[in-house]
């Protein structure tokens, strides 16, 4: 959490709050605020109050206590979020916020209210309406809130003859602008301003200058404002002397640290965050000794933090309490010197590059309030030393590498902490939780999030003592236990969020629970059983219980235990009975899961009134009867699956009214007739499967027309479709996956199949679908394998078990990318294209069961990547090719039933094999040959060595003598040396 520091600016002091004394306001003013109000809209009926003479006592009206003069408006939304308090922030009412803002027209009658000091029209929605020129003319102003208010176009300039004006508030207005800031340098007495938000983008260096002039200025929020840091070279003189907060956060800097911010050391507070600023930490920002809040994060700085801690050493108090450095692309340690920040209360070094464990001298930061190191690459075991922070509220350790134990010493004197948060949502970690089965740990936790770590098996007694619990996340722990029935009820009127999936919970679930702010509900992946619990919980919208063992009928009151439902994943359970027609009551589901159980009947006509489902899935039930036709209203459905069931009956022409329907799965059911036409209305179709059914007639041109242009899996295997391959389909340049096998479609192959674009160019970006749980079966490497978060990946053509007729085209060599080819089981002629050899990245390549001809082609033998072969059962010829990968293919079944093949990994020789000595024969000879050149390299050797020195002794007298007068001095010295070891070796045993 963030501190900030608020400054106040109620400069008028109790005079502003306090209520007129006598029974009535001046006449001429209260006309003026029932005009006022008559162009104001004010669903709330906050205004209600307006009514009657005493104006002064009208909610938002103060007076003077002497004249009777209006003296504040303060019009500010009272369900106004409150950003700086998370918790306050989680219990806003969003609902209650919108029903309350005002909106409409600002009439010009408040120019009456001449004694007007406070106007406050803040969290409001004025339908960007522009902010009144008039304002300017009000000049007994002193504080102006106009923020959040949804104001839009120029700001007047005429705001600039505020001479009084104090405070001034034009925040959080997107819509907003400003392109020239000298009227600013006219309210000299301002000490309050927040333009964040108002898009300042063409002032350039004016809006320095203006800022410049304000000498009185204490606060100053530009966040937001697509200004650029402007170097103060040009000024003479810096005012800004009396500045205590500094926001210039989310602009577009992109730049080194502005120095001159370094001269402002009366600053409190800095933020300069998300500002892409680059280059080492500026060693002088410690001259900046008064700053108790820094924010740098979301910036690009490298290297280390080593300087940036020892700049602050200058200081003879350190006051920093909050500091900010997240995703800075820090890289280092964590060093020694941040010992030295004991006034630090908020510490957020959360999604850099650091390394390494966490210091001891952790300890000795006791004002610790927070502490955020998550996403980092931090490992090695826990300080004990983190169990000292008394004063820790909340900790996030999580995604990080870390290993040993965690016991009672690292949470002893952690009395307050309330948020907790530890593990990784991507892989296990071996950190183990070695806490004593009924240990009592000194706090009360709001929020527990740990995520793959070793608690189990039990659920101990240190996690039921924890019964102020509002965020649960014990995800894949490995607990094996039962949930505690009494302290589930415990918790569950302030629980939020309840996630114990991934483990192995076993057992039964209360049937009684009542939870009315829980909103998140996943127990999937455990061993839970019994009947299927139905919590009364009205605001929960996400309910997963996918993978467990629930049986029986889902309840038919579901909609009125859970009206707010949105995603419901029954799925991989026992369920049985028929879907409650009730679920059609339930106005907000989107998502529906329930394949695999034992479900029957058919799907009720809840569809009617389910205008918000987005995904259906009902794969892997038993349901019987017809698929009716009863999608009418389900216009914002993007995702239909209802696959492998035992649905029958023709596919409902009214699905084509889903206009926003991106995925279709009917596939492994009963369905028969023909593919209707209406289909082609549903434009944001990215896959169908309507495999392994009894469809027939022919593949619709629409299938390729422009209406479904971004399709890119197209899956109708295992029917009986009939007819040529529509050239239509050519024009799916996101079309990665085309399975038409086990049908009767006839006709040659298109050419124009090799313009594919997703096959073709590796830039060409492939649309995924934004739904995880899609699954689609796929014969891949001769068998079929299921995929789901990796489908986007895979780029396969599957024609085979047709009857196909013509060549393959030579065009197919072109679809570089393509992973699967799959034209066994056909009627096709011809040759193996030559140029086959330029699928790098094939995988799988099945031409069996054709009638193909010629020679297999010498560029088979590039394919580094090719796993399975299967060339069997045509009329090919000639000597199979040899070398890299296809060395590794030597099953002989690839190449049988082809008579004419030869060479191996086939027994047939080719002829001439007699002879022409084979590959293993020459290899040998050369391997003879090689043997015998040695013996006589050797023997050359030995000649040309010895008459080398011997010829030239015989016939040169004057090296003969030479080389014989050096051997007799070698035998002198030899003789010598060996005289006179023996006469050491006598002399040595004779004294002895």
């Amino acid at each position: 959490m963030q501190t900030t520091t608020k400054l106040c600016f109620c400069l008028a002091g109790g005079e502003l709050s306090s209520s007129v004394e006598t029974n009535s306001c001046i006449d001429e003013e209260r006309r003026a605020l029932l005009i006022f109000k008559q162009h104001f809209v004010d669903p709330s009926g906050r205004l209600s109050s307006w009514v009657g003479h005493d104006c002064c006592q009208w909610k938002g009206i103060s007076c003077d206590n002497k004249t009777g003069r209006v003296v504040k408006m303060d019009l500010r939304n009272p369900y106004y979020p409150s950003f700086d308090d998370d918790l306050a922030y989680e219990e806003w009412d969003e609902s209650a916020y919108e029903k309350a803002q005002l909106g409409g027209k600002i009439n010009a009658s408040l120019l009456s209210l001449k004694h007007l000091n406070y106007l406050d029209l803040s969290f409001n929605d004025f339908h960007r309406i522009r902010v009144p020129k008039f304002f300017g003319e009000l000049k007994s102003l002193q504080y102006l809130n106009l923020s959040s208010a949804s104001f839009g176009g120029e700001i007047p300039p005429s705001l600039g003859n505020l001479s009084s004006l104090h405070f001034l508030d034009l925040g959080g207005n997107s819509g907003l602008t400003s392109r020239k800031l000298n009227w600013l340098s006219r309210l000299s007495s301002l000490k309050y301003l927040n333009l964040g938000s108002v898009d300042l983008s063409t002032t350039r260096a004016n809006w320095v200058h203006a800022v410049n002039m304000l000498p009185s200025l204490a606060e100053l929020h530009l966040f937001s404002c697509e200004i650029e840091i402007i170097p103060l070279i040009s000024l003479r003189h810096i005012n800004l002397t009396s500045l205590l907060v500094l926001d210039v956060s989310d602009n577009v800097y992109g730049s080194s640290f502005p120095s001159w911010l370094f001269n402002l050391t009366s600053l409190i507070t800095l933020d300069i965050s998300g500002n892409h600023l680059n280059g080492p930490f500026p060693k002088v920002i410690g001259n900046l000794c008064k700053l108790k809040v820094l924010s740098l994060s979301r910036n690009e700085f490298n290297g280390g933090i080593e300087e940036f801690w020892r700049s602050f050493s200058n200081c003879p108090n350190i006051a920093l309490e909050s500091l900010d450095l997240s995703s800075c692309g820090l890289e280092s340690q964590l060093p020694t010197s941040l010992g030295l920040f004991k006034s630090l209360q908020n510490l957020n070094l959360r999604g850099n590059s650091l390394r390494g464990s966490i210091p001891d001298f952790i300890g000795n930061l006791l004002s610790l309030k927070t502490l955020d190191l998550s996403s980092n690459y931090m490992n090695g075991s826990i300080p004990q030393s983190l169990g000292q922070l008394s004063q820790l509220v909340s900790i996030d350790l999580s995604s990080n590498l870390w290993e040993g134990n965690l016991t009672e010493a690292h949470f002893i004197n952690l009395t307050r902490l309330q948020d907790f948060r530890i593990g990784d949502e991507v892989q296990p970690t071996s950190l183990i939780f070695d806490v004593a089965y009924d240990q009592v740990p000194p706090f009360k936790l709001h929020t527990i999030n740990i995520i793959n770590c070793q608690i189990g098996p039990d659920f101990g007694v240190w996690l039921q003592s924890q019964t102020e619990l509002r965020d649960i996340n014990l995800r894949g722990n490995g607990i094996s236990d039962f949930i505690p029935e009494e302290w589930l009820l415990k918790i569950s009127s302030q629980l939020i969020q309840l996630d114990l999936s991934y483990n192995q919970f076993r057992g039964n679930l209360p049937s009684n629970l009542k939870s009315p702010k829980l909103e998140w509900i996943d127990l999937s992946y455990n061993q839970l059983e019994g009947p299927l619990p139905l919590w009364s919980a009205t605001e929960v919208f996400f309910f997963h219980l996918e993978s467990n063992s629930f049986f029986g009928p889902i309840p038919s009151n579901i909609d009125q235990m859970m009206p707010n439902l949105k995603y419901l994943y029954l799925s991989e359970n026992h369920l049985n009975g028929n879907i409650p027609r009730s679920i059609c009551n339930m106005q907000q589901l989107r998502e529906l899961s329930l394949y695999e159980n034992h479900l029957n009947g058919t799907i009720p006509s809840f569809v009617y009134n389910m205008k918000q489902l987005l995904i259906l899935s009902l794969r892997r039930n038993q349901f019987h009867g017809e698929f009716r036709d009863a999608w009418r209203v389900g216009s914002n459905m993007r995702f239909l699956d209802v696959s492998q069931n035992n649905l029958s009956g023709n596919i409902p022409t009214s699905l084509g009214v889903l206009s926003s329907l991106e995925v279709l799965k009917l596939n492994n059911n009963n369905f028969d007739g023909e593919v209707p036409n209406s289909l082609q209305n549903c434009s944001r179709l990215m896959s169908i499967d309507l495999g392994d059914n009894k469809l027939f007639g022919k593949i619709s041109q629409w299938m390729g027309g422009l209406n479904v242009s971004i399709l890119s899996r197209l899956r109708l295997r295992s029917n009986y479709f009939s007819g040529h391959i529509s050239q239509q389909l050519c024009n799916l340049r996101q079309l990665h996956i085309l399975d038409l096998s086990h049908n009767s479609i006839s006709g040659t192959i298109p050419k124009c199949l090799g313009n594919l674009a997703s096959l073709v160019n590796d830039s060409y970006t492939i649309l995924s679908t934004p739904y995880s749980n899609e699954q689609t079966t796929l014969t891949l490497k001769g068998r079929e394998l299921v995929y789901n978060k990796t489908l986007d990946l895979v780029k396969s053509i599957d024609l085979s078990s047709n009857t196909l007729q013509g060549e393959i085209p030579e065009e197919i060599s072109s679809l570089i990318l393509l992973g699967t080819l799959n034209l066994s089981r056909n009627q096709l002629i011809g040759k193996i294209p030559s140029k086959i050899g330029n699928l790098h990245w094939l995988e799988t390549l099945d031409l069996s069961h054709n009638h193909l001809s010629g020679q297999i082609p010498r560029s088979l033998s590039s394919l580094t990547s090719l796993s399975h072969l299967n060339l069997s059962f045509n009329n090919l010829f000639g000597r199979i090719p040899s070398g890299n990968q296809l060395q590794t293919l030597n099953d002989s079944s690839i190449y049988m039933e082809n008579p004419s093949l030869c060479g191996v990994p086939l027994s047939t020789k080719c002829p001439g094999d007699d002879t022409f000595p084979s590959k293993d024969t020459k290899d040998m000879n050369e391997g003879g040959n090689d043997e015998l050149w040695f013996y006589v390299s050797m023997v050359l050797g030995f000649i040309v060595g010895f008459w080398g020195v011997c010829g030239s002794l015989i016939l040169k007298t004057s090296w003969r003598y030479a080389y014989f007068q050096f051997f007799d001095n070698i035998k002198d010295k030899v003789a010598l040396a060996i005289a006179l070891k023996v006469a050491r070796f006598q002399r040595m045993f004779s004294d002895v």
